[in-house]
């Protein structure tokens, strides 16, 4: 691994190049550990500053959204934004393209999904605003094109997940390939809660979020979340009422799928249990 990157190649949603530099230093607080497991690879940044900080150890990254093939076709997405950067040319920059011009760069999208592999993430970056991604051409055309195309092309990353065994699996899956192993280390970076995740290749709910803290239990680990999650102050309200239990244990449920509109649904939960108390009826 020739160069350290501090940075995703590519755009995704929650790598951790603002932790990059934090990240380094805590790896060394685990210089004596020997495999380093990255369970939500992401854009594998983790499992590539781990690999060049720890050359010597195993470093397994899970690339369960299929980051690999984004940067292997990063010479067709670079091809696709020349194309869009010449059509869009006429616009002003961050300017929104309509008409004529966005019909075509739809049509040239549509061309390069019928002869090849088109990156709607990289793709979007540049014809949306930060942070917002679609994943098909459908999903696009519903949504306000702007000129942010990249005004140069992506350089080619060759390197960039050198050395690191890649699986694509379930973390948990992963997780109980690795969690016996000696001197093991979880890098733990799920998706968060309150965020959007339709660019993950999951299905996420808090049940979910939660199970993840199972794994943290009795192995050494670095774990990612966020004040909107509030995780940490969940565990710790937790770790204070022990004794609660589950308050809906033995409640019925009763569920209605609800529609607010066309593209808009919604699930209502009601939840009862009846509590039956000893009580005595007065005489007649």
């Amino acid at each position: 691994m020739k160069k350290l990157c501090l940075s995703a190649p590519l755009p995704f949603v929650g790598q951790k190049r603002n932790f990059a530099r934090a990240f380094i230093e805590t790896l060394k607080h685990f210089d004596d550990a020997t495999t380093f497991v990255d369970l939500f690879g992401g854009s594998g940044l983790l499992s590539h500053i781990t690999k060049h900080c720890r050359p010597d150890a195993t470093v397994v990254y899970n690339d369960f959204d299929d980051y690999r093939r984004r940067i292997e076709e990063i010479p067709q997405t670079n091809a696709l934004l020349a194309q869009i950067r010449a059509l869009a040319s006429g616009v002003k920059r961050h300017q929104r393209i309509t008409g004529d011009i966005r019909e075509s760069i739809f049509e040239c999208i549509a061309a390069a999904e019928k002869s090849g592999y088109v990156d709607y993430i990289t793709l979007s970056s540049s014809l949306m605003f930060s942070m917002k991604y679609k994943l098909s051409l459908e999903e696009m055309r519903k949504e306000a094109l702007y000129n942010n195309v990249r005004t140069t092309d992506y350089p080619l990353c060759p390197d960039y997940l050198e050395g690191l065994t890649i699986t694509n699996c379930d973390y948990k899956e992963l997780f109980a390939r690795y969690k016996d192993v000696p001197g093991v280390v979880f890098l733990v970076d799920p998706p968060y809660l309150s965020t959007d995740v339709t660019t993950y290749s999951m299905y996420w709910r808090l049940s979910d979020y939660l199970d993840v803290l199972t794994v943290l239990n009795g192995h050494s680990f670095v774990y990612f979340t966020s004040n909107k999650s509030s995780i940490v102050e969940l565990c710790e309200w937790m770790d204070k009422n022990r004794t609660l239990g589950d308050p809906f244990e033995g409640c019925v449920k009763s569920e209605f799928n609800a529609h607010m509109n066309y593209n808009s649904r919604y699930t209502d939960i009601m939840l009862y249990k009846r509590h039956d108390t000893p009580h005595t009826s007065s005489a007649a």
